[in-house]
């Protein structure tokens, strides 16, 4: 039942409807030709949702009202077969009013579609990162059996915190199940759909792949791989020609091309395509802080290209970053190489959003701190590199969470929590120590050492913060062989910085990645490192830690 609240005084209703008894709408935040999409509160939970309404044309007919009714329950169980950061999470179905109504996690965010026309194409890095993230939702779909058919840059949402998130399974169907297609029936965007969904309605996981690719393509072209004029060209186009060569792409080219082919069984594979996305997350560098024109125009091309000299010359005591209009200055921050989203995961840079959670917090763990002096104090890797007491606690804390809010972490990972709000994900087996406002975790059987500092400005500046941390530690002697990779804001993500680099440990020539952030208004920097040996096999954990840490407001 639909409740609908009156201004009074004889005045018009205005949209505070209440769905189900349950659900009060609030403005709405997206619409198509079939319906809307409202901010609602939940107010049996006390939460924000987004509830999707079906507006059926008047024009259609009890048959193809029954149709929309079943595609909308259809949408309902594809996406609740799935448990991912990277799907939008579905909540529950009512009826009201004859029609299904979607109740569904709500994501601040626009559209990439949205993004790609309001701000301009992305870098090859960050559409990689996207293309991870994507890429890693479609593959948890397809391992349950649901294909999505409708990927395009519509349903792909961007978090105003980071995260990527895969939406609408309106045209979605389980691989067993046919009933969706018809003879001549043509499913999703013609611009984003497979040359055999075209031809026949055939659906495959590799048709899924290739609107991916279309999508990707979009993403870094800012347009799609088969603009025409019309529909009915597009669709001629599909059919008779290779798409247009992508101009901007960069290192990225070959992957679209790859998963552009014609025909399903010459596409990439997904493990491939991962394999290939993560490279160019882990391999590309960042511009110098001030390019020169040639460099600017190489970046807007999609064609980094840094050479080991101008590296050289970037170092910590470099001027501040120009400032710049906000698209150029988008496409020249790339995320750090170790945030090759995830897995999700949601997902690195662009891909690695922090959730905020309001949860109940985990069993506290005790204060353990030491006399023993940092090697170099801070919020850098460092802080906790060396010396460590001989015997410390070792993870998991007693009752520690595996997950939260339908989230699960690794297999052999938990949370840590010192019971002032924040949950920060950790291997069990390690070992852990407080050095002022530093956690320390440290691999017993390896060189790699996590750390949060909980004790950062939340009112500092962080690229200016982590600037001057750089440059207190290389001009210190603290770290021996400094390479810096990349120091800048990250993209879509406020009050946040990455700052990545190589340093050598008695020889060692190891890699490091810090985010400093702000989350419920603290000041965190959280810090990974270890043997550049390793770094790359590390990417997914990274992620993962920074894409899964929340952390909630501390009183009031």
């Amino acid at each position: 039942m639909v409740e609908i609240e009156s201004t009074g005084g004889g005045g018009m209703a205005v949209g505070r409807m209440l769905v189900a008894g349950r659900y009060r709408l609030g403005e709405p935040v997206g619409s198509g030709g079939m319906g809307r999409v409202w901010r609602a509160r939940d107010e049996m939970l006390d939460r924000d949702v987004a509830v999707k309404e079906f507006v059926p044309p008047d024009w259609m007919s009890d048959e193809e009202r029954a149709r929309l009714r079943d595609r909308t329950l259809r949408e309902a169980r594809s996406a609740g077969r799935l448990n991912h950061p990277h799907v939008v999470r579905i909540y529950d179905v009512v009826h009201a009013d004859g029609l299904p109504w979607i109740v569904m996690e709500y994501v601040p965010s626009r559209s990439l579609h949205q993004v790609i026309h309001e701000d301009g194409p992305f870098s090859p890095a960050t559409a990689a990162r996207i293309g991870v993230a994507l890429l890693d939702a479609l593959r948890a779909a397809h391992a349950a059996g649901v294909l999505h058919r409708d990927v395009k840059p519509h349903n792909v949402l961007i978090g105003h915190d980071g995260r990527v998130v895969l939406t609408d399974f309106g045209l979605a169907t389980f691989v067993d199940d046919g009933a969706v297609t018809g003879p001549g029936l043509v499913v999703g965007s013609p611009q984003f759909v497979s040359p055999e969904r075209a031809r026949d309605g055939t659906s495959l996981p590799e048709s899924d792949l290739w609107s991916l690719g279309a999508t990707l393509y979009a993403a870094v072209e800012g347009r799609a791989p088969y603009a025409r004029e019309n529909a009915m060209a597009t669709l001629m186009a599909l059919a008779t020609e290779e798409p247009d060569p992508p101009s901007r792409a960069g290192m990225l080219g070959p992957v679209l091309t790859g998963l552009l082919r014609r025909h399903p069984r010459d596409r990439l594979t997904a493990s491939e395509t991962e394999r290939r996305l993560r490279m160019i997350v882990a391999s590309t560098p960042v511009p110098p802080k001030v390019p020169s024109p040639r460099r600017v125009r190489a970046v807007i091309g999609a064609e980094v290209d840094q050479s080991a000299e101008v590296r050289a010359a970037h170092t910590p005591t470099a001027s501040s970053p120009i400032t710049l209009p906000a698209s150029e200055k988008r496409q020249l921050s790339l995320v750090a190489a170790g945030l090759a989203l995830v897995a999700v995961l949601g997902v690195g840079g662009i891909l690695a959003g922090y959730l905020v959670r309001d949860v109940p917090a985990t069993p506290a763990a005790p204060p353990v701190s030491t006399g023993a002096k940092p090697v170099a104090a801070g919020f850098s890797a460092l802080t906790c590199d060396r010396p460590a007491p001989a015997k410390l606690p070792v993870l998991p804390l007693k009752g520690a969470s595996r997950g939260v809010s339908g989230w699960t972490l690794f297999p052999g990972w938990s949370y840590f929590t010192n019971g002032s709000g924040f949950h920060m994900p950790v291997p069990d087996g390690w070992t852990w120590q407080r050095i002022g406002t530093t956690y320390c975790f440290r691999d017993p059987v390896g060189d790699t050492v996590l750390s949060l500092d909980t004790g950062r400005n939340p009112a500092a500046d962080p690229v200016k913060a982590c600037r001057a941390e750089a440059t207190r530690l290389v001009r210190s002697g603290a770290l021996p062989g400094y390479d810096e990779l990349a120091l800048q804001r990250t993209p879509l993500l406020n009050k946040t910085a990455d700052w990545e680099y190589r340093y050598k440990r008695d020889g060692v020539l190891m890699h490091a990645q810090t985010r400093w952030f702000v989350k419920a208004d603290r000041g965190f920097a959280i810090s990974w490192a270890t043997r550049e040996f390793d770094w790359t096999g590390d990417l997914a954990k990274i992620n993962m830690v920074l894409t899964t840490f929340y952390a909630q407001r501390t009183g009031g």
